[in-house]
This record gives C-alpha cells, structure tokens and sequence, in this order.
C-alpha cells in the first residue's frame, strides 16, 4: 500500500480523489492501492529548553547560554494532533512507498519530514511537487513523482532556520528579559522580529526628531502653465517677496522646449509580498489577511502556489497560458486582444533562470464562482496582473520645458500617455492623488525657443514634512530589501536574497511585533511603542537588529537550500554568535524596561498564546469602493448609491431594499463582505407578512434576498 500524505484535509480529498482512494476511514482515505492521510499545519516543533535538562526550566542568567548537545524534535502537546500523529504513524509502518504530499516550499518540507522522522518511516519515500491543485496538475505530479532526496538541502536548510531561530529567540530573550526587565515583563528578541522592529523605531525616532521649516518657492503662470524656479528654495519670506518684486519687472521667456517619447514597462507578475503591498495600498488588508485569502484562493484551485519571492514563469509554461486566458472568461473582454495572436514568450515574463522551486502567482483558468468579497478582490488583482503582462507597454510623451525671468530660470515638466497598452487592464481604477503627487498625464501646451509675454508671479509658502512612517505595504519592501529604500523592480530582485525573512513568514512577524505591544497602528500607518523603542535602545549588539546582518543570514540559508553552504557551519556561526552575545550582555550596565500588559513570570512556562480578536474596523461611506470595479461609492441624489464609474461600470444600491432603509454599517457590510447580518421585517414581493433575514450580493453584484 502507498501511503499520501498531506498537509490539509481538505488536500488530502482533492489527492484521494484524483487517485481514486474513495473509502473514508478514520483520519484517511483508502482505495485503488493508495491510502491519503493528512496533518493539519505543524505537528513537530523542536524540543524546549527543560525538555533537555529540567534545570533549563527557570530563567537563570547563570544558565545561559543553553546549546543543547544536538537538536530533537517532539510533538506539539494538543490531543487532535497527538490522535492524527498515531493514525499516521501506524500506516507509514505498513506501508511499501510513502508519498510525502505536503506544501511544496521550505515549511512544508520541514513539516513533513518531521512527522516521517518521528514516526520512524523506514519506507521509501517520493515527493509530490506541484503548483497547483487542480486536477490536472495533481495527475502530472503523480506521473512525475521526484525522489525525496532531491529536496534534502530544502529541508536541510528549514532545519536550519528552525535551529538558528531556537538559539537566538531562547537565549537573547531570557538573556535581555533577565538582565533589563523590571517584574513579569518578559523582552521578546527574534532573529527576523529584532532587526523588523529596529528599522520602525529608527523611522519613529527621525519623525519624533523632525523639527518643520518653513520655506519660500518663486513660481509664475505662463500661458496657462505654472512654473517653478530652479533656485533652491529660500528660508526667508523677505527674500521671497524681493524676488517677487524682481520677478514683476521682467517678461517670461521660453529657453527649451523637450518633447521625448518613452515607454512604461508593464507591472511584474506577483510574488506573495508584492501582492500583499498592492492590497495593502489599495484595500488596507493586513499581510496576515492578504495571506490567508490567497491560499484559499490556492486551496479553491483558483490560483497557483502562493508563498513565492519570484516575480517570474518557468519557459515551460508558455505554452499553457493561451489556455488559461481562454478560460478567464469574466476577463474576456480584456483577454481577447491577446488571444487575437499568438502568446509572446516575452523575457520580462518566462525566465528559467529567475525562478526556483516555484514560478510566479497566476491564475489556473478555473472558474471564480461563488467567492467571499475580501478574495474576490485578491483573485482580481492576480487575474489583471497576469492580463497586462501580456499587453503592450504603455507609451508617452515627457515634455521638460525651461524658462527665465531676467536672471532666474524656471522649470515645467508634463506627460502625455500616447498608447495606454497595459494601462487599459486597469481603465475603470480611480486612483487617488495624494497631496504633492502629480497627476498621471499632464498634458502642457507647444512652446517655441525664443518666445516672450507677460506672466503672473506668485510665492508659494511651504512647510518640511516627516519622513512617512512605515504602512505594511512599505515595511514589508523594507523587510524584502534588508532597509534598502528601492523603487526599481530589476534592482529589488537582485536583493531579495538578503531580504529578512521570507515572503510566507513576514506577516506573521508583523503580527507578532503588534501582538508584543512594540508597535501599533493608527489608521494605516505603524509606529513603535514606548516600549518597543526601550528594548532597541537598549539592545547594543549591531548583529540582532541589523537587518543588512541579518539579510547575510538569510542569504546563507538560501545557499543552505542549493546546495552552496553547509547546515554545520551555519550552526556553529550562530552558536559562537549566542555565546558572544551572552557574554557581552551579562557584562553591560543596567537598564529596566517596563511594558504596562506583562506576559507570565519567566518562572512559569509560559502559556500558549490566544490569538487577539481583530479589532472591529469602522468604515465611513465616504471611504468605501465599488465592490465591482473598485472605483469610489458616491451618494446619488436621494435614492441611491452608486459607482463614481457609473456610466461604464453601472453598479448602484438603493438606500432602501425590500422595504428597510439600510444603515451605514449595512451598507458596508453589503459592499465590504457581500452580505449583512440579519435584518428584521423585510418586505418580499409575493410573500405575506414580512420575514427576517441577510441581504447578499450576487455574482451579478445585485442585492437580494439570502
């Protein structure tokens, strides 16, 4: 008998289906030679401290630094876990072949061999590698089953992450917890957490310090255009309004006029952190939200493998993708220039080379039917993603226009979108501008070399502004980038490799910094605690909250992954490191940190953590989008509200339905989630007497009756 195993439930069904194992037993499928069983997440975690010697139980300076003779595993104390584990263990035992189906990245890896290391699987054992869970892609993978020794450097290199974590996060934080904490405060220090925090709190630390300037610009109208003055900008208002005076006695004139014609490079396809910036920018999801709707949408079969850092397709996939945009049939309209010829093998998109164990998130072409709001968002920004790589560049016109009066020289620049290309997948997007942007085209009119006229001067009174605290769109760059403040696309590949942390596990460590009290939000800006800037400040050692250092860690735990850098000596590093670090710890001076909600004594093992219920977020109509097109909801007139896209769009909801005047957290609700909760006395056409119940959303973003 072939033993499956994967890391879902739900996995499993789709897997026992594929290979016709339809008998369901307890806590696994069976038939046609196959037995399917599962886990749920992690069933092994490494050993804890007291698990090696009981003295390592109490948090004692003296006991530190605790380096465990070698590394063990055991199972996580839960009884669902402990009963599956036995169902598990007891077929691995009689099994000819083991089929490790677990998700195809390092986690997984890491997960699955665990439980086969802790059940003593002595079987062979071959590893499903998909990327997808279609039908499909579940037969090709069974038709090309690896062996499992081809993914030892993967697991190698997540054991290795496991251990460095361990080291680092046991030691550092009975370390610093016993050295600096006042009472039951406990100091959490992480490999990833540390460097993360230490980026926020030297961002709070230059808005705290930021003092605002006031400062004077000289700029004048000319011929309907306003231009700026090239000169740097004055401290003082006196000089401001001499200069105004100098600029009243002199006509403007034109010195050069450069009109150049350029292209935008069409967006890259989505890696898992480029997608949680986009729907953090554009709906304010969390990462941990944007995470957990995209591997549903995986789980549904509706995307590819989500926790990916390339941005790029395997080549092999060209000849699959006509397909998949055939199928996108709620795109048609967009799909139907590409499919009018045949699929370029554009270089931006297919690059073997760039791509890993897994290529970029696309759709599978399966039917979108029946989705919750919040993922029908993230599948539209995957599916349009995909679309416009596939379109033509945009092309514009850059204009640069200079000017003087008398002796100052002034500038204006304007452009103009020739062939909106790509631009047209995302025609009906109403994009904010914020204060200080330009608008997308600026269209200025034909100036000649040499002309001259009157003008209308002005000054224009300004104030510096704070550097902009981190949103989780912006930290979780800086997290990809090691710091590095990098717009450009080519150059953010070429550092992910030194980015801290991974794509799959960064939002989790955003979450755990919230959940630690060292940072908050306000609205969708993040900012370090008190607290936490007295843990960074108080924390001496570069190496634990570096991210550029801990971006080199991260790099060798890639290498640990190809191949290119030894498990051991990565170990050993960290080893010398902690022993360093302890060291120069217990021989620092004395700080106290505080924090006002304490976790349990370091006496005490500390319990498990409750997962903090999400505050309730309040959403004002004004901020809401159309739940079609993603433009913004307007009141209009007294009887509705409508998409500010009406015209092409043409979605609306009454103010009143089915005889009840809907309430501002209905109405978002309904354009939020795609329902309300029940609603009392509602008025149906052909029914008598009125009747509770949820108002839904269609597919056809229509409202009705659940």
């Amino acid at each position: 008998m072939k033993v499956c195993i994967a890391e879902k439930p739900s996995v499993a069904k789709d897997i026992a289906e594929v290979l016709g194992a339809k008998q369901r037993k307890d806590g696994y499928y069976e038939g046609n030679g196959y037995q399917v069983t599962w886990t749920f997440g992690h069933f092994c975690t490494l050993k804890e401290p007291h698990d090696y010697t009981e003295q390592w139980r109490y948090w004692r300076l003296e006991d530190l630094p605790m380096i465990p003779p070698s590394f063990g595993i055991k199972l996580i104390d839960n009884k669902g876990v402990e009963k599956q584990f036995k169902t598990i263990e007891t077929l691995v035992t009689g099994s000819e072949e083991v089929i490790n189906c677990g998700d195809a990245g390092q986690e997984g890896e890491l997960i699955q061999r665990w439980v086969l290391l802790k059940a003593k699987c002595t079987a062979p054992v071959k590893r499903l590698w998909i990327s997808s869970l279609t039908e499909q892609a579940i037969k090709e993978g069974f038709d090309k089953l690896k062996d499992a020794d081809q993914y030892n450097n993967l697991y190698a290199a997540g054991s290795a992450r496991a251990i460095g974590d361990w080291l680092l996060g046991m030691n550092a934080t009975r370390l610093f917890t016993k050295k600096f904490a006042v009472g039951k405060t406990i100091l959490s220090i992480g490999r990833v957490q540390t460097p993360t925090l230490a980026m926020i709190v030297a961002r709070q630390k230059e808005i705290n310090a930021f003092v605002s300037e006031e400062y004077w610009e000289l700029k004048t109208i000319y011929r309907d255009t306003e231009f700026t003055a090239t000169i740097d900008r004055l401290k003082q208002a006196e000089k401001a309004n001499k200069g105004l005076a100098y600029l009243k006695e002199h006509p403007f004139e034109i010195t050069s006029f450069e009109k150049k014609e350029g292209k935008e490079g069409n967006p890259r396809l989505f890696d898992l952190t480029s997608l949680q910036v986009e729907a953090n920018k554009k709906f304010a999801f969390t990462a941990d939200e944007t995470l957990k709707h995209i591997q549903n949408l995986y789980e549904k079969k509706l995307v590819t493998y989500p926790r990916v850092d390339t941005t790029y397709l395997s080549e092999d996939l060209h000849p699959k993708i006509e397909g998949i945009m055939r199928d996108l049939t709620p795109y048609a309209a967009l799909t139907a220039p590409i499919l009018a010829k045949p699929i370029p093998k554009l270089k931006s998109v297919f690059d073997d080379k760039k791509v890993t164990d897994h290529h970029a998130i696309i759709p599978t072409g399966v039917y979108p039917g029946g989705l919750p709001m919040e993922e029908k968002r993230i599948y539209d920004l995957v599916a349009r993603r995909f679309i416009a790589a596939f379109y033509p560049e945009c092309k514009i016109s850059n204009t640069t226009v200079l000017g003087k009066v008398g002796q100052i020289e002034f500038k204006v620049t304007g452009k103009q979108i020739l062939e909106p290309g790509w631009k047209e997948v995302y025609a009906n997007d109403v994009k904010e501008k914020k204060e200080g942007e330009e608008d997308e085209e600026k269209v200025l009119p034909l100036f000649v070399v040499g002309e001259s006229g009157p003008h209308k001067p002005r000054v224009h009174m300004g104030k510096t502004t704070p550097p902009k605290p981190y949103t989780e769109a912006s930290l979780l760059r800086a997290m990809e980038t090691a710091g590095k403040q990098v717009d450009n696309e080519e150059m953010r590949e070429l550092l992910k490799d030194n980015g801290i942390g991974r794509p799959s596990t960064r939002a989790n460590i955003i979450e755990t910094l919230f959940r630690r009290k060292y940072i908050e939000k306000r609205k969708k800006n993040i900012y370090a605690t008190q607290t936490g800037m007295d843990l960074i400040d108080v924390i001496q050692s570069e190496l634990l909250k570096s991210p550029e250092l801990t971006g080199v860690w991260e790099r060798k735990l890639r290498q640990i992954e190809k191949g290119e850098y030894q498990m051991e000596t990565f170990k050993q590093e960290l080893i010398q490191m902690v022993m360093d670090l302890t060291r120069e710890v217990k021989t620092s001076a004395y700080k106290t940190i505080t924090v006002t909600a304490a976790p349990p004594p370091p006496e005490e093992k500390p319990k498990k953590e409750a997962k903090p219920r999400e505050p309730k977020k309040t959403v004002s109509i004004e901020e809401l989008n159309c739940p079609k097109c993603k433009a913004h909801l307007l009141k209009k007139g007294n009887t509705a509200y409508g998409c500010a896209n009406f015209k092409i769009c043409g979605f609306k909801l009454p103010f009143e339905v089915l005889g009840k005047k809907l309430s501002d957290k209905q109405v978002t609700d309904l354009v939020t989630k795609g329902k309300t909760t029940q609603i009392k006395g509602l008025v149906v056409p052909g029914r008598e007497g009125a009747v509770d119940g949820k108002l839904v959303l269609d597919e056809q973003f229509v409202v009705g009756l659940e």
